[in-house]
């Protein structure tokens, strides 16, 4: 079950502008805090959830108190049931099938082409990173499924993603090496994944 019907995200150029933004949009409405902070390139990001008119309201706020200095936004008022739980930080194991790897260069696209692909096809959410460590402020999403399914999410995601004029890079992979797949499984950021040996040549 869904803990919030309705998500918003919301990043701003520069961090002042942003907290004061989200103290402003708080204030507006009675929606929950989801997580805020600084990100990469001095940006900062605000995710926010509650009932469809409660974060519509707030979000508007912050739309209006963050002005010119609105990087990028989305509001998702239905949020598809395995994106919210990814939102929220889980994730879920790559069993098989192919995998699709969509980098954008702002969180909120990503999240708003992910709710598109879900909605149209029945590949599995293996996460969505939110301008997290390391990743300069983009967004990064994983999908996987069988082949076709793969291919027509990245399809729309990415024609999503390029009608409106965001930077996109995507790739298929249509038969994931089991290591791999084992270390997407663990995480996808280098520090947090585990020291593999393969066979192979080494010294």
């Amino acid at each position: 079950m869904k803990k919030y019907p309705a998500i918003a995200i919301l990043e701003f150029r520069d961090i002042a502008v942003g907290m004061h933004a989200t103290d402003a949009l708080l204030k507006k409405s009675p929606i929950s805090l989801v997580k805020c902070g600084a990100i990469s390139a001095g940006r900062y990001l605000t995710l926010i959830g509650g009932t469809t008119a409660s974060v519509e309201e707030s979000y508007n706020e912050g739309l209006y108190g963050g002005g010119a200095n609105v990087v990028d936004h989305v509001l998702i008022p239905d949020i598809h049931p395995h994106l919210h739980d990814a939102v929220l930080g889980q994730r879920t194991p790559c069993t098989g099938g192919a995998l699709v790897i969509i980098e954008t260069q702002t969180a909120s696209c990503n999240v708003r082409a992910t709710e598109l692909a879900l909605k149209s096809t029945s590949v599995d959410l293996v996460e969505i990173r939110l301008a997290d460590s390391l990743l300069h402020g983009k967004g990064v999403s994983i999908y996987h499924g069988a082949l076709y399914d793969v291919e027509a999410a990245a399809d729309i995601a990415v024609s999503w993603l390029r009608e409106k004029q965001f930077d996109v890079m995507s790739r298929i992979i249509t038969a994931p090496h089991d290591a791999l797949s084992e270390e997407i499984n663990a995480g996808t950021e280098f520090r947090s994944t585990r020291l593999m040996h393969l066979d192979g040549e080494c010294l």
